[in-house]
């Protein structure tokens, strides 16, 4: 698998979505780390001006099946699996479920977090959790302070919200991982 993120958009662009809701002129600067990490975490709407291309190659369709149940503020751009396309031999039926495909996400910041919340979570399948992790690792390289921002939805809550919770809320690496979130 290879995982490519490129920023698509600008953090000028975010800080003028910004000063223009409270009615200031915009600056032609990026903005501090500081700025950047209070807007990250307040998730403000300006943020979701911060967009990403994110494409993973030789992905499993069904954990791309998993990624594409996400819909706000991505859209999901996928190698197709027709035999007229892709000479494969094999026809759709024949195709295994971990089939290779290649998909690019057109995500914004917000989209990141909130998939991270799901995908991250214990109760995601473990293949797709580590997909996930890779996206974020990856993330880490070009935007390190949304990359601190996507935990499991338990870390992001303070509490499991699973119907069938998986434990992990009652360990002390949680507790942990939670102190470490919030600072």
């Amino acid at each position: 698998m290879e995982i490519e993120i490129k920023r698509i958009t600008s953090w000028e662009r975010v800080l003028n979505a910004c000063r223009m809701t409270v009615n200031k002129k915009y600056l032609e600067k990026e903005p501090s780390d500081d700025f950047k990490k209070k807007l990250v975490r307040s998730e403000h709407s300006p943020l979701r001006m911060l967009e990403f291309d994110i494409t993973i190659r030789q992905l499993p369709y069904w954990i791309h099946a998993e990624l594409c149940r996400h819909h706000i503020g991505l859209e999901k751009f996928v190698t197709t699996s027709r035999p007229d396309r892709t000479h494969s031999g094999l026809t759709r039926h024949e195709l295994p479920q971990d089939a290779l495909v290649s998909m690019t996400l057109a995500m914004n910041a917000q989209a990141i977090i909130n998939v991270s919340r799901l995908r991250l979570c214990r109760m995601a399948a473990p293949e797709t959790q580590d997909v996930w992790q890779a996206v974020i690792d990856k993330l880490r390289e070009v935007e390190p302070i949304l990359a601190d921002a996507c935990v499991r939805n338990c870390i992001y809550r303070g509490f499991c919200p699973e119907i069938m919770p998986c434990g992990y809320s009652q360990t002390q690496h949680w507790r942990d991982s939670i102190e470490e979130y919030r600072k």
